[in-house]
């Protein structure tokens, strides 16, 4: 070994959740180190776009702006509205008044948050450990090791695992999680279009998937597609994509313009049996995941980091069992009510074998919208997590 290195709190992953909980939790004073086996190069932040984009609610986009770490607005899209079609007529829309606020969600390319998160990170003086991977983790009551790539090992009151759906942590405490693939992947690209999008966020259940137009800043969106064939759409010329993507949405932007490839993801539910263990837990997507058709997964996870600072807040030992038995109850319902109502819109909106459902499903909405007081509730909530 090369030496052994201590700290409160060592957080594996430094994406936007890791990032973001590592911050927080140096701003409640806590001792922390930030793991991330791939440094991010933010040398031509401001060339090109990144089709990797995120709608970020208004309490998290607060959480970010105490911590230091909200972007500037040059590349940051706004939410005023949200119009929600059926796959047979029906529809329901959203505005900002009904949750009484001036937004219902900011839209915020991966890499100029995560900048901004890492400039924090450097100000707030958080180690930040780059090109090493974790190698193993071993725990007991009152301490948690980490062996890395290099030789060296660290030894952390509570180690926190921010390392994606694939959990490297997860497999090493031994958590089991159900895996519910969904059989379509999401469908991803940025777009330039002819007309304005006014702010508006439009999404489409056609039946056999879910398609978001997303507003970014300027006269350009980005597209959330869940697909049972994408292949079907990025194998499509530019061109070709461009007026499959437009002609969806009824051509409601005009004609569109390829700002970046169309790429493609798999969605699946994720649920571990548990997201904690001795001296450990874990956060985002590696203790949870949902359907993007809301575009609540990181906004999940940026609520992990919120009850991480407000328990761990100068705590004395970080990784106490009774700590980490809080932080997981505390979680707990926010979670599981967001994966179910995710969930079941999608069984919902994509069922096909059911008589009457198509006109239930549409119906619905359409009530729904003729109903303030649902409709407020429901914008109430959609910007609250």
């Amino acid at each position: 070994m090369n030496g052994m290195h201590n700290e409160d709190i060592l957080v594996i992953g430094g994406g936007l959740v890791g990032a973001a909980s590592a911050l927080a939790l140096a701003r409640a004073g806590q001792r922390v180190a930030l793991v991330e086996q791939r440094a991010p190069d933010f040398s031509a932040l401001e060339e090109g776009w990144d089709a990797r984009i995120y709608a970020v609610s208004p309490a998290n986009r607060a959480f970010l702006q105490a911590l230091g770490a909200w972007p500037d607005m040059a590349r940051v899209g706004t939410i005023t509205a949200m119009d929600v079609r059926g796959d047979a007529g029906g529809r329901i829309g959203f505005d900002a008044r009904d949750a009484d606020t001036d937004a219902l969600a900011w839209i915020v390319e991966n890499r100029w948050l995560l900048a901004a998160l890492w400039r924090a990170l450097e100000d707030a003086g958080v180690e930040r450990l780059t090109g090493v991977s974790p190698q193993s983790f071993a725990s007991d009551t009152r301490s948690a090791r980490v062996c890395f790539s290099d030789g060296t090992e660290r030894e952390a009151r509570l180690v926190i695992g921010a390392d994606g759906a694939s959990s490297w942590l997860r497999g090493q405490l031994g958590i089991n999680a159900s895996v519910k693939p969904y059989g379509h992947s999401g469908v991803v690209a940025n777009f330039a279009c002819e007309k304005p999008h006014g702010g508006v966020a439009r999404q489409w259940f056609t039946g056999d998937g879910v398609l978001a137009w997303l507003p970014m800043a300027g006269n350009r969106v980005s597209i959330v597609w869940s697909s049972a064939d994408p292949d079907a759409l990025t194998a499509l010329p530019a061109t070709e994509l461009c007026e499959r993507v437009a002609a969806a949405g009824g051509h409601a932007l005009g004609a569109f313009e390829l700002l970046t490839p169309a790429a493609a993801f798999p969605l699946r539910l994720i649920r571990p049996e548990r997201v904690i263990g001795t001296r450990a837990l874990l956060v985002g997507d590696a203790a949870h995941t949902v359907h993007p058709l809301a575009g609540q997964g990181v906004n999940l996870g940026f609520g992990d980091a919120i009850a991480l600072q407000a328990l761990l807040a100068r705590a004395p030992d970080a990784g106490s069992h009774l700590l980490l038995r809080r932080y997981e109850r505390s979680r707990r319902e926010a979670v599981r009510t967001m994966q179910a109502t995710c969930d079941g819109l999608f069984t919902l909106f994509t069922a096909r074998d059911l008589p009457g459902l198509s006109w239930l499903r549409n119906t619905g909405l359409t009530l729904t919208d003729k109903l303030p007081m649902v409709r407020r509730e429901l914008a109430r909530r959609a910007v609250g997590f």
